[in-house]
């Protein structure tokens, strides 16, 4: 992989919601998630921008079983020569991830919360605890925000990522929303208000790329890998997944100026081709 951006501008990509099961075991019966993995693992690292970092949001396997993680680490292992930065999600079991992963010290200790704050190029990467053990929808506690606002407060004027794995916003996909973050979004919307310093909230969850406005800031999520949450917005819709393409986000920081966020494509596609031929512009 070779940079050819500027050193200035800092590149954070956010994969999520990888649901990767036992080598040949199918999620939901019907999907080997891994080859999706393996093809979203192989664009980031074609990409002409080196990252900074990569994040995963959450969801990183399907049970939280100890034989998933161990085939997530040997699916990440071309991104090595990357920091790569996991978070759990609601599929994920805690102290599995710490097990699986036990060069990555800052999961912490078991028992507790994952919770951190890393360096990532020029800003700052906060990851929040989202999942309740057991359940299918998030909660942010007395304990978890307050630790977010501490870790804020030190930050004051560094730009800062915060991420978590359900979004703190409805979606308008209702049978989504109802697992979604169901205790201390509000709380949340107004310690980021406080803090204009938050550039962005990166989710996983929704296997679908959304934004909304959250706190003064942009809250968005990204699609996974493989399956898609199927577009309805009906209240009532039908809890469905597709095989729409697939992708991930590319968030850029340049010094001193604003985040902006791209939804890459994972895969191999045709060209780069230039806009003109030899003589000209083509008609």
């Amino acid at each position: 992989m070779t940079s050819i951006a500027p050193s200035a501008t800092t590149f954070l990509v956010q994969l999520t919601d990888t649901h990767i099961r036992e080598p040949g075991r199918l999620a939901y019966g019907r999907i080997d998630t891994a080859p999706y993995l393996r093809r979203a693992v192989a664009s980031v690292r074609a990409l002409r921008q080196r990252p900074d970092a990569v994040v995963i949001t959450g969801d990183l396997s399907d049970f939280g079983r100890p034989a998933e993680y161990a085939h997530l680490a040997e699916l990440l292992a071309p991104l090595d020569d990357l920091p790569v930065y996991l978070l759990p999600g609601n599929h994920d079991d805690r102290d599995a991830l710490r097990r699986g992963f036990p060069g990555h010290g800052y999961l912490g200790a078991p028992g507790g919360f994952i919770q951190y704050s890393v360096p990532v190029g020029g800003l700052r990467l906060v990851a929040l605890d989202t999942t309740t053990p057991g359940q299918p929808h998030g909660e942010l506690c007395a304990e978890r925000l307050a630790w977010l606002a501490a870790e804020l407060d030190r930050r004051t004027g560094q730009p800062v990522v915060v991420a978590m794995h359900h979004p703190p916003f409805d979606t308008l996909i209702g049978h989504m929303d109802r697992i979604g973050l169901r205790e201390g979004a509000p709380a949340l919307e107004a310690l980021v208000r406080r803090h204009p310093n938050v550039e962005r909230l990166i989710c996983g969850h929704l296997h679908r790329a959304i934004e909304a406005r959250f706190g003064g800031s942009i809250a968005c999520t990204a699609p996974g890998p493989a399956h898609q949450v199927a577009l309805d917005l009906r209240p009532d819709a039908a809890s469905q997944w597709v095989l729409e393409p697939t992708g991930f986000r590319v968030h850029a920081l340049p010094a001193g100026g604003r985040m902006v966020s791209h939804l890459a494509a994972a895969g191999d596609f045709e060209g780069p081709y230039p806009f003109h031929d030899a003589g000209g512009l083509i008609d």
